[in-house]
């Protein structure tokens, strides 16, 4: 009979195969000085898709479409720049949490592939706000300064650590995912970075789902009811850091601080699709026992309740 630690460790030796099969690299399949990628500030494919939150707002559809362009460069330079933060975030925690594996773990293997590919993401992410000429800062100061600790919890809080990556990962992939489903057209140089993105992504996130499917049965009744009550503050505060612009980087843009409320999250649409990025982890937190009465009561209070996934990646 096969043990679940045996099917996490398969889960890893599947996922390390996968990164030496398929990988990328930021300047190798990139076409960075093909013509059709050069960055215009006036090119019409920066004008954000309806998929993006931003980009369906009745006040953004109102603009010129020099003016939708601008600001869609100015948003998607920004979430670049918070992904290359949030990533090396990632990679320190990860380093600190390999430190001390026993030999023969094979989560050492794996990660270190993970640490691998995020920094080319890293790379990519950074050239492509570098090419843009767009003076953006990322995250918000206090992400910024808190970025400086956050990495300890890789060895310390471990469960917390993962539960952040996820909480990370998952909102950006779901729009990604999005945007690559909608059919818009968009930049060719940010349709290819979005690709490398999701597939690579794909790994991540299972190997964060696998790893904390594997631990947090086997901790104890405190140690998995203060998750169960931590796990959706942490899924909205960095999810909240990866998707909204802060208020700097919107008087930059040009977005009046309004609109920016309407769209995170007051709007019916934008109470739906906050709800929507969080269905996986939910289906997770139901899946490992962290959903309980008082837990339930902390998603609501956050707004993220709602159906969970029937399956990874499932369309909204």
């Amino acid at each position: 009979m096969t043990t679940s630690r045996q099917t996490y460790d398969e889960t890893l030796r599947t996922l390390s195969e996968g990164s030496v099969r398929v990988h990328f690299d930021a300047f190798t399949d990139i076409d960075w000085d093909n013509p059709d990628f050069a960055v215009d500030p006036k090119d019409p494919r920066w004008v954000l898709p309806e998929a993006d939150p931003l980009g369906g707002h009745p006040w953004y559809r109102a603009q010129t479409p020099e003016r939708q362009a601008e600001i869609g460069l100015w948003r998607y330079a920004n979430i670049a720049k918070v992904g290359m933060q949030f990533e090396n975030v990632l990679m320190r925690g990860a380093l600190d949490y390999l430190f001390s594996l026993p030999n023969q773990d094979p989560e050492f293997r794996y990660l270190t592939h993970e640490i691998t590919e995020e920094t080319h993401h890293t790379q990519m992410f950074q050239e492509f706000v570098n090419r843009t000429g767009v003076d953006v800062h990322g995250g918000r100061l206090s992400f910024r300064l808190v970025s400086r600790l956050l990495p300890l919890a890789g060895s310390v809080l471990p469960e917390a650590f993962f539960t952040g990556v996820l909480a990370g990962e998952e909102p950006i992939d779901h729009l990604q995912k999005a945007i690559l489903r909608s059919g818009e057209q968009g930049h060719p140089l940010l349709r290819r970075i979005m690709q490398i993105h999701v597939a690579e992504e794909a790994r991540h996130i299972s190997f964060a789902h696998a790893f904390l499917r594997d631990k947090v049965p086997g901790y104890g009744k405190v140690r998995r009811g203060a998750l169960s009550l931590t796990f959706p503050v942490i899924m909205r505060v960095l999810g909240d850091v990866m998707v909204i612009p802060d208020r700097r980087t919107a008087e930059k843009m040009g977005v009046p601080q309004q609109v920016i409320k309407d769209v995170f999250w007051r709007s019916e649409d934008g109470r739906t699709l906050l709800r929507d990025l969080y269905a996986d982890v939910r289906m997770l937190a139901e899946d490992i026992g962290l959903m309980n009465k008082a837990s339930r009561r902390v998603w609501r209070m956050l707004r993220i309740d709602g159906r969970p996934s029937r399956y990874r990646s499932q369309p909204a």
